[in-house]
Formats: structure tokens, C-alpha cells, sequence
């Protein structure tokens, strides 16, 4: 049986613990403070990187794509590590430059099969799918029919995240001017999506309270396969506690635990989302 390795990048917010579990491998995208630069999760955990970020007079971060070089690393060490085939599911295209960066790296390696897929999202929306990968690859599928099955599921995942602004998507440039001040006008709390791959304003509510009910709502409006809650450590432990529990306790016929992931969002995603954050993505149950 052919050994298919799955590599996905940072900005899945995949925590580390589970990609491990999972043997996912993780492509750092570059976070930058100033003229300081580090990896993603690699030089600058994610508990790091909010500590700093949430620092008086820290310059607001930036992201950058990983180079065609880091990937040609992270794919060479794979096959080094007894791998026959790739899967690699990434950030969408419309968000990153990561993917087009893998794709040189791919047609620097042409006797290799490497399958990269691009989920037209980010964060767990991303994640799940590399965690789906990993699933497929245990039940002993090969990479074009991991990559397959990927590829057929993708319209099933969604997420919704209420924010406390839009700031941070408009500086990044995730989000346009027009929708950022439309979605900061009341001083209201925004909810926001990615459709076709792209940044979307959903909703706005009255307060965070209303904001995070409103997630729950959008997300247990059919019944759900997989679930990864999403958070920023500005939330107690108990409000992250009770938001998961009325989340899954709305999911028509509730969501496998095993199913379920709770994490903070990372140092790729962060940046461009602020502090103050709850949300989640999500596998629709076909």
C-alpha cells in the first residue's frame, strides 16, 4: 500500500497536538511585527504570538505566503520520510499567496505526485479538510481519491465568526473599505464568512452577546459531521466552555466528540481577525 503524507499551511489554526495526532504536517506562513519576522507556530507559538500582539504599542502584524523553497522542503522531507504521494489542502487561493507558492514548488518536483487542493478558505476551514485527509488516507484510500474526495466535500464546509471589528480584514486587505466601515457603522458586532473564497461581511448584531448566539444559530442549521470551535484567549475558559456547550447542544442530532475540536486561532489567521473572537467551522453531514 502507497504511503500518502498530508500537508496543509499555518493558516489552518490546526492545533498542534491534533495535527500531530493526525500526522498532518504544517507549512508556517511568515508573521511580521515591524522589520521582525517569524514562522508561524514555529518560532512564534500561537500563546506567543497573541501575548504580543495584545501588547501596548505592538506595530499591527502582517502576513506572508511561505516561499516555493519551503515547500520543496516540506515536500522532499516527506518522501525522505517514506512517502509515495502528497496531499495538501491550503488556504484558498483568493486569500494567499501560499497556494500559487506551492505550485512552483510542485513543478520543481515533476516525478512526484503531489495533489494540492485548494479549499477557497481559512483557518479550521482549512483544517478540517487536511483532518478529513488524514481520516481518508488511515482507510487505506490513495492520494487521487483522497484528493477526490476532498475536492467533492469542500462545499459542505462553512464557518462563521463574530468579531468585534473589521479593522483588522480591512487593514489586511481581506475585506473591502465599503464593507468594513458598512460593518463598523452603530459600532455593531460583525459576523463574518468566506463565500467563493473570499472574505464576507454575514451579519451584524447589536452586542458580542447577540453576535455569538447569531454563530450559533448559522452553524447548527443542519445537523453537522465535524466541528471546530474558534477563539482567542481575550474569552475566559468558561465563556469559551459555554459557548462550545450551547453550540453542540443546537446541532440537530448532536456531533460525534471525537468530532469536535476547540482551539485558539493562530498566528496566520490572527492578525487579520483581532482579539475578541468566537466562532467556528464546520463539516455539513451529508
Amino acid at each position: 500500500m502507497a504511503s500518502v503524507a498530508v500537508i496543509t499551511d499555518s493558516s489552518a489554526d490546526l492545533p498542534p497536538a491534533l495535527a500531530a495526532e493526525a500526522g498532518i504536517t504544517i507549512v508556517p506562513l511568515y508573521v511580521r511585527f515591524g522589520a521582525e519576522e517569524h514562522k508561524a507556530g514555529v518560532d512564534l507559538p500561537t500563546e506567543a504570538f497573541w501575548d504580543k500582539m495584545l501588547s501596548p504599542g505592538t506595530p499591527i502584524p502582517t502576513t506572508a505566503a511561505p516561499s516555493p523553497g519551503d515547500f520543496v522542503a516540506a515536500f522532499e522531507r516527506a518522501f525522505s520520510n517514506g512517502a509515495d504521494a502528497i496531499v495538501a489542502p491550503l488556504i484558498g487561493s483568493k486569500l494567499s499567496a501560499t497556494l500559487q507558492s506551492a505550485k512552483v514548488a510542485v513543478q520543481s518536483m515533476p516525478d512526484r505526485e503531489i495533489h494540492l487542493i485548494d479549499t477557497r478558505s481559512t483557518s479550521m476551514s482549512t483544517g478540517i479538510p487536511a483532518l478529513m485527509a488524514a481520516d481518508l488516507v488511515l482507510d487505506g484510500m490513495s492520494a487521487a481519491q483522497v484528493a477526490e474526495q476532498i475536492a467533492a466535500r469542500l462545499a459542505d464546509i462553512s464557518l462563521f465568526v463574530a468579531v468585534d471589528t473589521l479593522d483588522y480584514l480591512r487593514k489586511g486587505g481581506r475585506l473591502s473599505a465599503t464593507q468594513a466601515v458598512i460593518g463598523s457603522m452603530l459600532s455593531v458586532k460583525p459576523i463574518i464568512t468566506v463565500v467563493d473564497g473570499s472574505v464576507t461581511l454575514s451579519e451584524r448584531q447589536r452586542s458580542r452577546a447577540k453576535a455569538r448566539a447569531r454563530v450559533i444559530e448559522l452553524v447548527a442549521g443542519s445537523p453537522v459531521e465535524r466541528l471546530a470551535i474558534l477563539h482567542t484567549p481575550t474569552s475566559s475558559p468558561d465563556e469559551v466552555a459555554a459557548f462550545r456547550e450551547a453550540l453542540v447542544a443546537a446541532i440537530p442530532y448532536g456531533v460525534d466528540p471525537a468530532m469536535i475540536s476547540t482551539g485558539l486561532i493562530g498566528a496566520t489567521t490572527g492578525p487579520h481577525l483581532g482579539p475578541d473572537l468566537m466562532g467556528a467551522a464546520f463539516l455539513m453531514r451529508r
